[in-house]
């Protein structure tokens, strides 16, 4: 498996295979922390962070660990690189962690991140490794910001509410205001619209494969045509 193409990689991790809109993983993060974009934001982030460190990791040690106690031994690894990002999260964006809560350590529970350490990881050279965890985590990211800009849109009638959050005081003017005295739809923030939320965007994307797959059946046809 050592021969899988970087384009392969990228187009799997943003579109084809993305972790949360296609192989469905790491949903309780994705529905609980996308009320705004700055919360997605910041897990997406730490989860990016703990795909890659993960990844290489997992990649570096695999011709040495035996197969019968690889998954623990996978696991203590993303339990250590997630409680090094939560105590810097705490140190450096505290208020954000306070945001998060829970949900930081979590990150050691998301079957995403074992899933690509079990599956790709341990079989590929630590640049693929590297590659993979950053474009899954930014898969993930994207997935993420676009639910709970969904929904702080929807929910609350703004786009970046509390950047100052992760970017400091001086973000406080990042904030966009989509509707001027917006009471807000309680719905869009609450639980239920984020899986509300997140059908939508798994319509959209299986809107789009069809439409892709038809115009590249339409093209092998007109090959075919031209050939013949």
């Amino acid at each position: 498996m050592n021969d899988t193409p970087y384009g392969k990689i990228v187009a799997d991790g943003l579109w084809y295979n993305n972790a949360a809109l296609v192989q469905l993983l790491g949903l309780c993060p994705l529905l609980a922390i996308s009320g705004t974009v700055v919360n997605a934001l910041g897990l997406g982030l730490a989860t990016t962070l703990t795909l890659i460190a993960s990844n290489v990791s997992v990649s570096f040690i695999r011709n040495w660990v035996r197969p019968e106690i690889r998954i623990p031994i996978y696991v203590l690894i993303i339990a250590s690189v997630v409680t090094a990002i939560e105590l810097a999260m705490n140190a450096y964006f505290h208020e954000l962690y306070l945001v998060l809560g829970i949900f930081i350590p979590l990150i050691v529970t998301n079957c995403a991140i074992i899933g690509r350490a079990e599956a790709f990881a341990s079989k590929h050279t630590i640049p693929k490794a590297f590659v993979d965890g950053l474009i899954m985590g930014i898969g993930f990211t994207l997935a993420l910001v676009a639910l709970g800009g969904m929904r702080e849109a929807i929910g609350q009638g703004t786009l970046f509410d509390q950047a100052h959050l992760m970017f400091g005081e001086a973000a406080r003017g990042l904030t966009v205001t989509l509707i001027e005295d917006y009471r807000g739809f309680l719905l869009a923030i609450l639980p239920p619209g984020a899986f509300i939320g997140l059908g939508l965007l798994l319509a959209v994307k299986n809107l789009v494969d069809d439409r892709l797959e038809k115009r590249a059946v339409r093209r092998a046809e007109a090959l075919g045509e031209a050939r013949a």
